[in-house]
């Protein structure tokens, strides 16, 4: 069984831009990627993505208060045909680094379709797993961001079974509101 594919998502997001935009969504991204390969990792191909980061709520903190004590909260899909496909969520952190680039962490969960201890692919061990990511990202203009991101899903050994886990990089491009 297959999640909604990331091209349905944004199609949607894209049609409903006019009801989201502004006060509850923040930024909307697409992204293509791969998947680094380890020796349990079987998967294969490219691997889409798309993302809803939600505004964060409004205070009157600034500066660092702000990046930690404000995170945003990330929705997304990732899958591709040959890949694992996968639907999360999870707290979004952006840092600037000036005027132009930036740095972003975040933390969740994700539920997945993939093996879980028989198969071709990565052998996951449970449904549900961990998801952290990074990227490293630049401002193209007021709405527009370009970043190379990195991603990691496994169980962190609290599950039996094994924990192959899911590392993908790969390039996005978000448009802010």
């Amino acid at each position: 069984m297959k999640f909604i594919s990331p091209l349905a998502l944004v199609l949607g997001i894209a049609f409903a831009q006019p009801v989201f935009s502004g006060d509850l969504v923040d930024e909307v991204r697409i992204g293509a990627g791969g998947l680094l390969q380890s020796d349990g990792s079987k998967d294969k191909g490219a691997v889409g993505s798309a993302e809803i980061y939600l505004a964060p709520f409004e205070t009157s903190r600034t500066g660092a208060a702000a990046v930690l004590l404000e995170p945003r909260i990330q929705l997304g899909v990732s899958g591709g045909p040959d890949a694992t496909d996968q639907a999360y969520a999870g707290l979004n952190w952006h840092v600037p680094l000036g005027e132009t680039f930036f740095a972003e962490a975040g933390i969740g969960g994700t539920v997945h379709n993939g093996n879980l201890d028989t198969g071709d692919g990565p052998l996951l061990g449970c449904r549900f797993l961990f998801r952290e990511h990074v990227a490293l990202g630049m401002r193209l203009n007021d709405t527009v961001n370009l970043m190379a991101t990195a991603d990691h899903s496994s169980h962190a050994n609290l599950c039996d079974g094994p924990n192959d886990g899911l590392t993908h990089v790969g390039l996005a491009i978000g448009v802010k509101f």
